[in-house]
C-alpha cells in the first residue's frame, strides 16, 4: 500500500493511522472528514492531508470506512466508480451484516472486506486516538468469499492488522453480530441500565459507594448516537440476548435464599476469571 484514504478520522480511523505510522508505514495518509476533524487530524499527525471523498478515493489502495454504521452504509454505493481496479475498502463497523449486504451490492467481488477491531474508548474523536489501540485487541474480519480474503490488497491489508498488533479472526457477518449482541452490546446496555436506574432514585444522591459502581458503569459514558447505529442494524440478535439476561436476572431474583445462588456466583467467577487469563483486558 502507498496511499491510504481514510474516511471518518475519528477514535478509530485517527489511531488506525497512528498505529500504521508507529508500524513503519510512509506511504501517504489521506482523511476524508469535517474541516474541524481534520484539522485536528492534522495536528495530532495521524494525516498528511485532507480531501473530498472523491479525491481521496481514486488515489487510495486502501480505502478506510471508520464512520458511524449509516454513514458507512451511505458511503458504500458512491465508491465503485471512484475506485482503482486494484484497491480494496474496509470499515471498521460494530455490526457486519447490513454492510456486509451492501458491500455486496455495490462493490465488486474481491474489493471489499468487512472488518471491526473490538477495540476503543468511552470517549471519541482524533484527540483521543492513539497508536496503541489496537495492540492485542481482537480484530475480526467478515469476508463472504475467498476472493475478499486472499486479493493482494486484503493480504496486504491484513499483514498491517498483524504489524500493529492486532489479533485477526475470521467470521461469517451473522455469526460476527449474533456473537458481539452478547460480548459486547447487551454489557453497553447493562451498564446504562443500571446507571439510569440509579439516576431515578435517592438511594445513589447519598454519594456512598464503593468501585463497584464505578467499574459497572464505566460504558454508560459511552454517548447513544455511537450506539443508535448497532441497536438498529442488530436489533433481532441484540433482543434475543436481552430475552437470556432478562430471564437470568429472574432466576436469580427468585433463588435469593436458596442453593441455586452458589451455583450462579461459581459459574460467574469462572466465566470472569476465564476472559482475564486469555485476554488483556
Amino acid at each position: 500500500m502507498e496511499t491510504i484514504a481514510i474516511v471518518g478520522v475519528g477514535l478509530i480511523g485517527g489511531s488506525f493511522a497512528l498505529a500504521l505510522r508507529r508500524a513503519g508505514f510512509h506511504g501517504a495518509i489521506v482523511g476524508v472528514s469535517s474541516d474541524e476533524a481534520i484539522e485536528k487530524a492534522l495536528t495530532a499527525g495521524a494525516i498528511d492531508a485532507g480531501a473530498s471523498l472523491e479525491d481521496a478515493v481514486s488515489r487510495a489502495d486502501l480505502v478506510y470506512l471508520a464512520q458511524p454504521i449509516s454513514r458507512i452504509l451511505e458511503v458504500i454505493p458512491r465508491l465503485q466508480p471512484l475506485m482503482r481496479p486494484d484497491a480494496l475498502v474496509t470499515d471498521a463497523g460494530s455490526t457486519k451484516r447490513a454492510i456486509v449486504e451492501a458491500a455486496d451490492q455495490w462493490i465488486a467481488p474481491g474489493q471489499f472486506l468487512g472488518g471491526h477491531p473490538l477495540a476503543g474508548k468511552e470517549t471519541r474523536g482524533v484527540e483521543s486516538a492513539t497508536a496503541a489501540l489496537f495492540e492485542g485487541r481482537d480484530y475480526v474480519l467478515t469476508p463472504v468469499r475467498k476472493a475478499d480474503i486472499e486479493s493482494p490488497a486484503a493480504m496486504d491489508f491484513t499483514s498491517w492488522l498483524k504489524k500493529i498488533g492486532a489479533n485477526t479472526l475470521v467470521m461469517k457477518p451473522s455469526d460476527h453480530d449474533r456473537t458481539l449482541a452478547f460480548t459486547s452490546h447487551l454489557p453497553q446496555l447493562a451498564s446504562t441500565a443500571l446507571a439510569a436506574l440509579l439516576s431515578q432514585t435517592d438511594r445513589a444522591s447519598n454519594s456512598v459507594f464503593g468501585p463497584a459502581l464505578v467499574d459497572s458503569t464505566r460504558l454508560a459514558l459511552s454517548p447513544y448516537d455511537i450506539w443508535k447505529d448497532i441497536f438498529k442494524t442488530n436489533q433481532m440478535e441484540l433482543e434475543h440476548a436481552l430475552d437470556g439476561y432478562i430471564a437470568m436476572l429472574q432466576s436469580i431474583r427468585a433463588n435469593l435464599q436458596t442453593d441455586e445462588m452458589d451455583g450462579y456466583f461459581r459459574d460467574g467467577a469462572e466465566f470472569a476469571g476465564k476472559i482475564r487469563r486469555t485476554r488483556t483486558i
